[in-house]
């Protein structure tokens, strides 16, 4: 099953995508780590990519395509994948369908985590992470319970960026909704429950 994963940021795409994973072995593609592996290889796209972010300007689109279709041709991506961060915006999801086409593949489904604004505000700023291994915990957790590291509060958590990165996603990503509601594959739950009662209707709405 190929699968676009769609949410805001602290939707809870991620958690959702690890237990997809773990029951079903398919390969949870993230572009920002796609994008950090090929930098850390020093790969021909990571060296292009880096020379992007080092002048703090975003990847283009036509870059984090190529990564994004290098990945897709490994072996374990055959049988599936769940693409996350990828496609940002409808440019991106057009190009994206074009090459899988060339290839005889389509998407399945375009799954939507929906969370309101002022739960992921409430969710990500009572979020802390480790310095040391990046575990992430609520708020009062002070040791991290994996390596007894130090937490602390990222910038990226701090109420105003979430809102700042929230009304980027409303204006670039949002859009993508609309895109895949029209193409007829488009799968809303519901994310602001437990998890493993958001996964529950997850599978049923992927047909799993």
């Amino acid at each position: 099953m190929n699968i676009v994963l769609l949410g805001a940021p602290g939707a809870g795409k991620g958690t959702q995508a690890q237990k997809l994973v773990e029951e079903y072995g398919l390969p949870h593609i993230s572009t920002g780590d796609l994008l950090r592996a090929a930098v850390k290889a020093q790969s021909e796209l990571g060296v292009k990519a880096k020379s992007y972010m080092d002048a703090g300007q975003l990847v283009p689109d036509a870059l984090v395509v190529d990564l994004v279709k290098e990945r897709l041709s490994q072996d374990d991506a055959k049988d599936g994948f769940i693409l996350d961060g990828f496609p940002r915006n409808t440019a991106q999801a057009e190009v994206l369908d074009a090459e899988l086409s060339k290839e005889g593949l389509k998407l399945d489904a375009a799954l939507l985590v929906s969370v309101k604004p002022e739960v992921i505000v409430k969710r990500l700023s009572s979020r802390r992470t480790c310095k040391s291994c990046g575990y992430t915990a609520p708020a009062g957790v002070d040791t991290c319970p994996r390596c007894g590291g130090e937490m602390y509060q990222r910038d990226d958590d701090k109420p105003e960026t979430i809102q700042r990165r929230l009304d980027t996603y409303e204006r670039e990503t949002a859009p993508l909704v609309g895109y895949y509601r029209e193409h007829g594959i488009l799968k809303e739950v519901d994310g602001d429950r437990p998890v493993d009662d958001v996964y529950a209707d997850v599978k049923v709405l992927l047909g799993l």
